[in-house]
This record gives structure tokens, C-alpha cells and sequence, in this order.
């Protein structure tokens, strides 16, 4: 196989099966969650369920005082982790015309350089995050291998982007077919790992906040 037959293959048959197996997987997780079902609540009900779970979403995105101060380093390397993966992702000029190629709608993308720093960002907090999951000894005994292939499924993505950007070590297509299968590795193994949470981190929320406010309760 050529590096052109590799680049065509991830680009077509290999996103279509990685494109399938995400979004099946997500959808089979979710209605999972819904068909669980929960318990009639015989109660009176003294507050907004609605409002409640709404108001939860928000207030649980934002870290308490006292757990900021026990985990700073977790929380502020997590921040910003997540707010540079969701830049490179969304607001990278390539990656929007793909999306708008695929659901046909698109926005305005920020200029490369401040993209390709945010990945770089992201990728030292990565890195930092992983130094210190090993260096804390109560962190390291809790790390199994799906928290690691998380983390490296993760990065991948991230890296090869930067190293194809930048046409680091090999050719262009060589680089750039790299890198989309390592965001179909990413996409296949999404739905069965605890990534899942970007999904049912919502879920949940809005569910603790609801049962609270039906409750009369503030969560």
C-alpha cells in the first residue's frame, strides 16, 4: 500500500467505519442510560425539575472554593485541557469545513497560529497530568489501563495534528493519513471508555439537580 492508497483508505472506508461504530456506540450508551428508567417519585413535589437540573449544569462547571483549594492542579490542567482540545476541534479551519462537508453548517474559525498554540497547550497539560497521576502515589494506584488508554488515545490525536501541520519526519500524506487514524482510533474507542463522559456528564448533572429541586433541596 502506497502512502496514497493509506491516505484515500482513512479517508474514505476507514472514517466511514470509525464514523458508524462512534456514533452507534454513543446512541446504544445513551439509550442504555434512558431505558434504565427511574422510580416513581410518590413525593410532593416542592420545587422545578426543569429549572433545578438546568441550574445544577452550571453551578457543578464551575469548582467550589474548598475543592479548587485540595485540587488545584487537577482542576486548572483540566481547564485548560479541555478548552484547547475543544479549539483545536472546532475552531481550526480544516476541521470546520469537514464538519460543514458533513452536516453542512460551519462558523468562523480562529487564525492558525492561535489554534496550533492551543494544541501545543493541550498537549503540556496532557503530559502534566500523566506526570502527576504517576507521581501521586494514591492517583497511581487507582490508574488502570483504560485511564491510560484514554490518555493516549487522547494526545494522539493532538500530536500527530501538530507533527502533520508542521510536516515533521515523513511526508505530507504519510503525516496527514496518520493523523486522521488516530482520530478514528480516538472515535472507535470513545463510546466504550470513560470519554463517554462528554455525553453523560450533562446527563447526570441535570439528573442530581432535577431529584434536588423536585426535593425542594438545592444541588
Amino acid at each position: 500500500m502506497t502512502e496514497i492508497d493509506f491516505l484515500n483508505w482513512v479517508r474514505g472506508p476507514g472514517f466511514q467505519i470509525a464514523t458508524i461504530i462512534f456514533v452507534a456506540g454513543v446512541l446504544i450508551r445513551i439509550f442504555e442510560i434512558i431505558l434504565l428508567g427511574r422510580k416513581a417519585n410518590l413525593a410532593e413535589a416542592k420545587g422545578s425539575e426543569m429549572s433545578s437540573g438546568l441550574r445544577t449544569i452550571v453551578t457543578r462547571s464551575v469548582p467550589q472554593a474548598d475543592s479548587f483549594k485540595r485540587s488545584t492542579f487537577t482542576i486548572v490542567t483540566g481547564y485548560i485541557f479541555h478548552i484547547g482540545l475543544f479549539v483545536t476541534i472546532f475552531l481550526y479551519a480544516p476541521h470546520i469545513l469537514l464538519i460543514k462537508d458533513i452536516v453542512g453548517i460551519s462558523w468562523p474559525a480562529l487564525p492558525t497560529p492561535v489554534v496550533d498554540a492551543f494544541a501545543v497547550i493541550s498537549i503540556i497539560s496532557l503530559l502534566a497530568i500523566l506526570i502527576h497521576r504517576f507521581s501521586n502515589k494514591v492517583l497511581h494506584y487507582l490508574t488502570n489501563f483504560e485511564d491510560l488508554l484514554v490518555w493516549f488515545v487522547t494526545i494522539a490525536p493532538l500530536v500527530t495534528g501538530y507533527i502533520a501541520f508542521h510536516r515533521i519526519g515523513f511526508t505530507a500524506p504519510t503525516l496527514l493519513g496518520i493523523h486522521i487514524l488516530s482520530v478514528e482510533i480516538l472515535m472507535i474507542v470513545f463510546p466504550f471508555t470513560k470519554l463517554m463522559h462528554a455525553f453523560t456528564l450533562f446527563m447526570a448533572r441535570w439528573y442530581n439537580g432535577a431529584i434536588s429541586g423536585y426535593r425542594g433541596v438545592e444541588s
